[in-house]
């Protein structure tokens, strides 16, 4: 019996699909839940997985096209032996993929796949650190980086006598540009940035918070924290329940424009932006003014394993009335961030750093970090802004106060 593998019903917002890759090929043998395919969307990457045990028979659409809902990708012989396809599919004779290694090619995540099948690496031979035996993309680049380290002397190549001087003045030799498509992410990602600047008002305001005392409960708490809860205390928690009390004192932050009316959102869903190898990605928390600390840091955690392995969800990252960025995580110490419209507002983290500041007429050192709000000045006044930071940083400054709703 032959069975259609077809694209899977697409969300509303989303009209078509790239065709990314295939991990099997005609005549190869698959198993029921296999990912055969990925699908990329202008938000998020799908897996096509085979519905049944058998043989792919035939692939109909190739890798790179652009395809659509129901869709027919491929035919599957239900049940088909490798051997009673031999004849049909000459492809399957070629095929030398040991069970081991389709195994292993299985369990990977979209990105980590394309990583390997771009350098025709054998998963077998990959270290692997990640969850229950996984190989993660941190993984592979390790394992590439030594590949390449080990053999670098003799694939150099020899310099001719007469080969022009690479100093200045001279030419360089073998000079060589790689064009590379964007994937449909980054094209989205950039397609909303520029929409962004282009019909908002956008404006950055900045301001500087003492962490002593977050970095204090933390200090405090967070074994007991994680023994009791099952979650790690991190500050991006701290930093939406900081935010939600400021958006409470100051609705227009948590607002949108639609045309000429401004819509003042009664709820809380707070993006919390992750950044993988794909882009950036906002998955949402939503009504998080309604969750404990211990939630919005577990949902965070969890989003962004997802996000990170390429499973998460179109829903996940629908919606959003504020966002939360964190570029501190990679060593910015300031920046002014770009509003996630139709959004209002964004808020910046940057690197908690020891500087000297002046506490009652002294001088002392404090872990300070600069916070930046990027709003749109069409719809928040400079006061409204600048006084919504000073809510976060009240906030964070006495988080006890916070926590206790006091």
């Amino acid at each position: 019996m032959t069975i259609e593998i077809k694209v899977p019903q697409l969300p509303e917002s989303v009209a078509d699909a790239t065709l990314v890759a295939w991990h099997r090929k005609a005549g190869d043998t698959v198993s029921r839940d296999e990912n055969l395919a990925d699908l990329e969307t202008d938000k998020v990457v799908l897996e096509v997985p085979a519905p049944t045990n058998g043989v792919l028979k035939e692939i109909r659409i190739e890798g790179g096209s652009t395809v659509t809902s129901g869709q027919v990708l491929a035919i599957i012989e239900a049940g088909a032996a490798p051997a009673a396809m031999a004849a049909a599919a000459p492809a399957a004779v070629a095929m030398t993929e040991s069970p081991t290694a389709a195994a292993d090619a299985a369990k990977l995540s979209p990105s980590v796949r394309r990583l390997v099948e771009e350098n025709q690496l054998d998963p077998g031979e990959i270290p692997a650190s990640g969850k229950d035996g996984r190989i993660t993309k941190a993984d592979v680049v390790e394992y590439l980086d030594k590949r390449a380290a080990a053999p670098a002397v003799a694939r150099a190549p020899a310099v001719p006598a007469s080969a022009p001087a690479t100093g200045t003045g001279g030419a360089r030799a073998g000079r060589v540009d790689q064009r590379v498509p964007m994937t449909r992410l980054r094209q989205r990602i950039a397609e909303r940035l520029v929409q962004a600047q282009s019909s908002q008002a956008l404006l950055t305001t900045f301001n500087e918070v003492d962490l002593s005392a977050v970095l204090a409960l933390r200090s405090r708490y967070k074994d007991r924290f994680e023994k009791e809860l099952g979650v790690k205390l991190g500050f991006m928690g701290l930093f939406v329940k900081a935010s939600i009390e400021a958006l409470k004192k100051f609705p227009a932050v948590n607002a949108s424009v639609e045309c000429t009316d401004i819509v003042y959102h009664e709820y809380y869903d707070i993006g919390v932006a992750v950044s993988t190898d794909r882009g950036l990605m906002v998955p949402v928390v939503r009504d998080a003014d309604l969750k404990s600390l211990a939630d919005i840091e577990k949902e965070i955690g969890d989003y962004a394993l997802k996000a990170r392995e390429g499973t998460i969800s179109i829903e996940d990252l629908t919606g959003g009335t504020f966002t939360i960025t964190n570029g501190g995580v990679f060593g910015s110490l300031l920046s002014t961030p770009i509003v996630n419209a139709p959004q209002s507002a964004i808020l910046g983290m940057h690197k908690t750093q020891d500087r000297p500041v002046v506490v009652g007429g002294q001088v002392v050192v404090r872990p300070m970090m600069y916070l930046a709000v990027t709003y749109d000045h069409r719809i928040i006044d400079g006061r409204e802004a600048v006084q919504f930071l000073v809510a976060i940083k009240d906030a964070l400054e006495d988080p006890a106060r916070m926590l206790l709703g006091i």
